[in-house]
């Protein structure tokens, strides 16, 4: 009985661990859209049995990350338009009401943290490497948001921006930037003056205008 309970947790563990590094290559765009993956391979990459790796599949589907075909095939989803507009509206919905949430506990020091993140962003653009362009995008969100206090809407936009990071890969490569965008510069001018509607403008330009591209 311990033997089997031990077991158990390192299961458990092996599927944790498996889940929270597929998550994170997803919603940073490191998995190309329409990308399948198997489970002997991923078994095989991360040197753990097939039964965690089914695991943290079946819920990343669940989640949205990952689409289950009706023959099985597990794959990073492949939007169409229609869904990036679908996606992209709720971002301008709800992402908008998050920093307006933030506004009123958005100290100097979360200031100086977004604006730290800013450059890294800045800096990812400036070497084009596209996985620490998203990372640091969605991570200067995640970081004005959480001052929201609004845990249910947080997980609503983790959904969305996990179902969009292999899409906002292929955004990356489209656009090929070679200066950011300017939207955040103007989150943290309204941030600091206390404007509540320039805020929700810029966070709402910010996260829309680019998939317009995608949708076009």
């Amino acid at each position: 009985m311990v033997i089997q309970a031990r077991t158990s947790d390192s299961a458990l563990s092996a599927h944790d661990r498996l889940y929270r590094v597929l998550r994170t290559q997803v919603m940073h765009g490191e998995i190309a859209p329409g990308q399948a993956l198997t489970l002997r391979g991923l078994a095989q990459q991360h040197g753990m049995s097939v039964t965690p790796v089914r695991e943290a599949l079946q819920r990343l589907v669940a989640e949205g990350a990952l689409t289950l075909s009706s023959s099985g095939r597990v794959a990073t989803p492949e939007l169409t338009p229609e869904r990036i507009e679908e996606l992209a509206a709720i971002r301008a919905l709800i992402e908008p009401e998050m920093a307006s949430r933030a506004l009123p506990r958005a100290h100097f020091a979360l200031i100086d943290r977004l604006t730290a993140i800013n450059t890294l962003n800045a800096e990812a653009v400036a070497r084009q490497d596209a996985v620490a362009y998203i990372r640091t995008n969605l991570e200067f969100h995640r970081t004005l948001y959480l001052r929201a206090q609004a845990p249910a809407m947080l997980a609503i936009c983790e959904t969305v921006w996990l179902q969009l990071g292999p899409t906002m890969r292929a955004l990356y490569a489209r656009l090929r930037r070679n200066e950011p965008p300017a939207h955040h510069r103007h989150i943290l001018a309204a941030l600091r003056a206390g404007d509540e509607p320039g805020l929700r403008l810029a966070v709402r330009t910010d996260v829309t205008q680019g998939l317009r591209h995608l949708a076009a």
